[in-house]
């Protein structure tokens, strides 16, 4: 229905116009314009993720590049290699489309995908309430414990974060790790933006223990020729999960989805077995 009024009509011309009638013409148009208004259909809403992502053919990903064995630049290649780097692969597969890294520090990986500089993260990002209020979340694709690090001639026995008051802490800058250890008062924490960095000083003494993720320290332990040993696991299992914006059911669902599928066919155990030597994806 389209609903027609003419301004011109409404004065005949040659004659003075009233207020009053002014006023009456006015309401007359706006109620005329309303009408109009409610009998045009509703404005679409902004596109689904999936939608966007299908258009382009390609799933942006960000990761740091800097987490081995999670996600880094292999030396020999100079490709990313790596765990998540391996299960982006495979959802992107699963949705249709390529996948495009991108690369960012840690300490401004979510504030890039505030501004949409990409679609999701597959960095380790665990999934808490602070960030559930920003973002949405995947199902986890990964479960770790956090676990302290000490030099291999440490006599001193840390069972608990408490332990450490007085002490040096290194952990990832912008980590959950790092705000784990700022929760306990009295420990001096360090925060280093790699964790080669932070094995490096632990193991010249200018920390006395570092904290990191369980699955991480038990491969920096493996590859490391330093002088440091595992320490105590020291909290509750953490789930990892993939962060994008709210407001995208079709991309959840879909990204979901591909997770099921891939814990179903065995190819996400296989990538877990490869990295790893067990199944990570799966809840201890």
């Amino acid at each position: 229905m389209q609903t027609q009024f003419s301004f011109v009509s409404a004065i005949k011309p040659g004659r003075p116009v009233r207020r009053a009638a002014l006023r009456t013409l006015a309401v007359t148009l706006l109620a005329a314009a309303g009408l109009a208004a409610a009998c045009l259909p509703a404005t679409a809403s902004a596109a689904d993720l999936l939608a966007t992502v299908k258009a382009r053919g390609t799933l942006k990903v960000a990761l740091e590049g800097t987490y081995p064995p999670f996600n880094y630049k292999d030396q020999k290649t100079g490709q990313l290699a790596g765990y998540d780097v391996d299960v982006a692969r495979l959802l992107a597969a699963k949705l249709g489309v390529k996948v495009e890294f991108v690369s960012s520090e840690w300490a401004s990986i979510l504030a890039g995908l505030s501004a949409n500089k990409y679609d999701v993260i597959i960095s380790q990002v665990g999934i808490n309430p602070k960030r559930e209020q920003a973002f949405d979340f995947s199902t986890p694709y990964i479960y770790s414990m956090p676990q302290l690090i000490v030099r291999k001639d440490e006599k001193a026995v840390y069972t608990s974060l408490a332990d450490l008051k007085g002490k040096k802490l290194g952990v990832g800058q912008g980590s959950v790790y790092e705000q784990q250890a700022k929760a306990v008062p009295g420990i001096d924490v360090r925060s280093y933006a790699a964790a080669p960095d932070t094995m490096s000083d632990l193991a010249s003494g200018r920390l006395d223990a570092a904290l990191n993720d369980s699955l991480m320290s038990a491969y920096l332990l493996k590859i490391s020729k330093l002088p440091i040993k595992a320490g105590a696991q020291v909290g509750a299992v953490e789930r990892m999960g993939i962060p994008f914006h709210k407001g995208n059911p079709e991309f959840k669902a879909a990204l979901n989805k591909a997770l099921a599928d891939v814990a179903a066919d065995g190819s996400l155990n296989a990538i877990s077995i490869k990295w790893f030597g067990t199944d990570v994806s799966k809840a201890p």
